[in-house]
């Protein structure tokens, strides 16, 4: 037994076929593998002489098993079966190294062995890996596919089924994708289980039911030692809880407790080796499938270096190939023609049997060029097809007649394209290429036809949002009884043009009923949605349009010309007026009424809002307000613009903002009724007669008292005229006081040094001192008086206008 490190290892059985049991029971011991329980795996590798299992094993499981040294030439390296334990791996992974196959040190005597190791191998392990070479991929004695025959029925007939995961490791893999490798080698297992004779037991057992397959590849450990490590690697991760659901051990259901391995592996190859009746094929067949996989390997790797065959597939990497089917079909035909010559003296069927393998790996090797072939006519020829559809319809072409006849056209080449790239030995079907094409083509057209329907749709979309936005918001301005009446009568009008336009449109698109109806919906709904959206849009400045028409009806009269309170206008019924107009205009834009449904929403406003404050006997009555509520009655929400609790709210706030301008109106209306009576009552004017009437005999009596009362109201008058007494009074009393207040003394300054310039003229028009003119100015005298006063007052009045603003301004 060897022990280095980690790993563990011991011969498990010699060369001769006698099983090591003191070994295996110390390695038992050496690893505690009894404390494991069920917690452990097998895995073992079974393969041809020299193929590097051993080296294998030992990169991937950390194992130390002897290795075949290259430079002494290719010989038996691994006798018997060895036994040992992966390093770092959970769970606890036992690793069974089994001598390699066809050894040249056994002879003709190897076959007894190699079924009884390879029999022992399946029946312990959850894990067999069979390595073989890629270039030996589909031969019968290279690929263990007899030995495997052979086990698979003894081991049916010998054991309890049990699901072993087989692990085909393909070494030194060449370009051949392992996409193309690992159909066949499950494929040639399938038909291996299908074709064994099988106990009654088990006739119709799957193979699933004993084995999992799975295929691996790796590349050459000699010439490329770094990526077949990476791969390596990679592999090992796999093992890692193998026997966890799902895990690559497989089928746990066989397993014995770790303390019965060694007992139970001694039985099993007790009945191997007592067991007579396995054979391996007839030395014949066997030749014959070794030299006839050895031609077809020859053929093959000709046909992989020959010239016109790697230009073909060059150039197919960069495009489309003329003459692509006839040229390959020619070089596989001349391929097939070298092998049938060859072979023409082996067993037909194994010859017959081969050959179809070496046409199937020709043909999956020249697979991806023909994809690739067709690849390049399907993108051409959808490029050229959507070149050919846009020129038509920037030519005016109608969008149906230019998609059909495009269409029908380059499927029509496609077709012929296709029958030149087909290689008369493969029965590919390229129908799945055209109908991916044609689905290309058919997602082109489709998406041209939404943009173009999207941009029709917008443009019938902008039509509408200009015909019914203005117009609607103009109709709910003016807001009256027939206000919802006309803008239905609007919609309905704006609509039926729209869908009538809009479906002559779509006809030239060839769109089904149910999709043309569909989109004159859409376009219906949007006419709707322009007309509601509008309608919330002046919803939420209704109490600004609720202003502006109280302003205009209030200040306004019948004619549009502005009032002026002259004390003769009843404000009462004016104010009255001017809300009701406005509780109009609200309880119109408070519900979308596009149904032509009838509602109480007007009545129930002007009972809350506008009816007279209830009487004494009224407010003992416990009422319930109508708009305590976020709802009308059969009003639905969606088309609900403004609730009752909004309408009274606004209502509130519009009184509160309108009660300034009645307010301006009634103090107006006050200031023009003191104006107009500015005389004492007529008891003063006659009280003032006759306590008076001796004065005013005294002014009759003395006509010189009578000139100092002329001269006295001359100045009075300009003072009054000047001050504008009566448009001060205008704005009430106590402004009119103030502003004269603020005026007076310059004004009788101005007018002092207006008399006094005017006095001054005489003198200075008379230098000379002219007596004749003395008279007349004397005579003139009072018109003198009389006219200086007239100009005094106009010129006053004109230096007044310059020096002060108006009183209407001051205040």
């Amino acid at each position: 037994m060897d022990n280095s490190g980690e790993c563990c290892s011991t011969q498990l059985i010699d060369g001769d076929g006698t099983f090591n049991v003191d070994g295996l029971e110390g390695f038992i011991k050496e690893v505690k593998l009894k404390e494991c329980g069920l917690s452990y795996a097998v895995v073992s590798i079974m393969g041809p002489q020299s193929s590097g299992k051993s080296t294998l094993l030992n990169h991937l499981f950390g194992t130390n098993f002897t290795e075949m040294d290259a430079f002494r030439g290719r010989s038996q390296t691994t006798k018997g079966i060895w036994l040992a334990k992966g390093a770092g791996i959970e769970p606890c992974t036992l690793v069974m190294d089994l001598e390699g196959t066809d050894g040249r040190e056994r002879g003709e005597d190897d076959t007894a062995f190699e079924k009884q190791s390879a029999l022992f191998a399946l029946a312990v392990s959850d894990i067999v890996l069979i390595n073989m070479w890629c270039h030996d991929i589909g031969r019968e004695q290279a690929a263990n596919k007899p030995l495997l025959k052979t086990v698979f029925q003894v081991m049916m007939r010998l054991f309890s089924p049990r699901k072993t995961t087989l692990l085909f490791v393909i070494r030194d893999k060449t370009r051949t994708p392992l996409e193309n490798l690992e159909p066949v080698l499950r494929e040639d297992v399938q038909k291996i289980w299908d074709n064994v004779p099988k106990p009654q037991a088990h006739k119709e057992t799957p193979l699933s039911e004993f084995f999992n397959v799975e295929v691996v590849a790796l590349s050459s450990y000699e010439e490329k030692e770094e990526q077949f490590k990476e791969q390596v690697a990679s592999l090992r991760q796999r093992f890692f809880h193998s026997i966890a659901p799902g895990g690559l051990a497989g089928d746990r259901r066989g397993v014995v407790p770790a303390s019965g391995f060694s007992f139970s592996a001694q039985q099993m190859w007790k009945v191997i080796k007592e067991n007579k009746d396995l054979d391996l094929p007839a030395h014949k067949v066997m030749v014959a499938t070794v030299r006839c996989e050895e031609i077809a390997h020859e053929k093959y790797s000709s046909f992989t270096e020959n010239e016109d065959w790697r230009v073909i597939e060059e150039a197919v990497q960069s495009g489309p190939v003329p003459g692509f089917g006839k040229k390959l079909s020619s070089i596989l035909g001349a391929c097939l023609s070298g092998y049938e010559s060859e072979v023409v003296y082996f067993d037909e069927r194994v010859r017959s049997s081969k050959r179809k393998q070496l046409e199937e790996k020709l043909l999956q090797l020249v697979q991806p060029a023909f994809q690739s072939a067709l690849g390049h006519i399907q993108c051409e020829t959808l490029d050229k097809f959507k070149e050919a559809f846009d020129k038509a319809l920037i030519g005016g072409e109608g969008f149906r007649v230019a998609a059909h006849d495009c269409t029908q056209f380059y499927m029509a080449l496609f077709d012929k394209r296709c029958a030149d790239a087909v290689i008369e030995q493969a029965k590919w079907d390229t129908s799945r290429v055209r109908e991916t094409l044609r689905r290309d083509i058919d997602a082109h057209v489709a998406s041209v036809r939404a943009a173009k329907l999207s941009e029709l749709t917008k443009a019938y979309e902008a039509k509408l949002n200009e015909a019914l936005s203005g117009p609607v918001e103009a109709l709910l301005e003016g807001a009256n009884n027939e206000t919802w009446l006309a803008i239905r009568k609007l919609l309905s009008r704006e609509t039926e043009s729209a869908v009538a336009g809009f479906s002559g449109a779509l006809s030239g698109f060839n769109l089904d009923e149910q999709s043309k109806e569909k989109m004159l919906a859409g376009i219906k709904d949007h006419a709707r949605g322009v007309v509601e959206g509008k309608a919330r849009e002046e919803a939420g400045r209704v109490l600004t349009h609720m202003k502006d028409r109280f302003a205009t009806l209030f200040c306004h009269d019948a004619d549009s010309i502005p009032r002026v309170w002259t004390g003769k206008e009843d404000i009462r019924a004016i104010t009255k007026l001017a809300r009701s107009a406005s509780l109009k205009l609200l309880s119109v834009m408070a519900a979308v009424r596009l149904d032509d449904e009838k509602d109480n929403i007007e009545k129930t406003l002007s009972v809350a809002l506008l009816d007279t404050k209830p009487t004494a006997t009224d407010r003992s009555i416990t009422t319930v307000d109508p708009l305590a509520s976020s709802t009308w009655e059969e009003i639905p929400s969606s088309k609900t613009l403004i609730t009752p609790v909004q309408c009274k709210s606004l209502w509130r706030q519009f009184k509160a903002e309108t009660e300034y301008t009645v307010t301006q109106a009634v103090s107006a209306q006050e200031a023009n009724k003191r104006n107009n009576n500015w005389l004492p009552p007529p008891w003063a004017i006659v009280a003032l007669v006759v306590l008076g009437f001796n004065e005013f005999m005294t002014l009759l009596r003395n006509p010189f008292y009578l000139g100092v009362i002329f001269v006295g109201f001359l100045l009075v008058k300009a003072l009054w005229v000047q001050l504008d007494v009566s448009g001060e009074f205008r704005h009430g009393a106590l402004p009119g006081l103030l502003s004269l207040s603020s005026k007076f003394v310059p004004t009788i300054m101005n007018l002092l040094k207006r008399l006094a310039e005017e006095g001054q003229v005489p003198a200075s028009n008379n230098p000379h001192g002219n007596p004749a003119l003395a008279p007349k100015s004397f005579h003139n005298g009072v018109g003198t008086s009389s006219g200086l006063s007239s100009t005094a007052s106009s010129d006053i009045t004109s230096e007044q206008e310059a020096e002060y603003s108006s009183p209407s301004k001051d205040d």
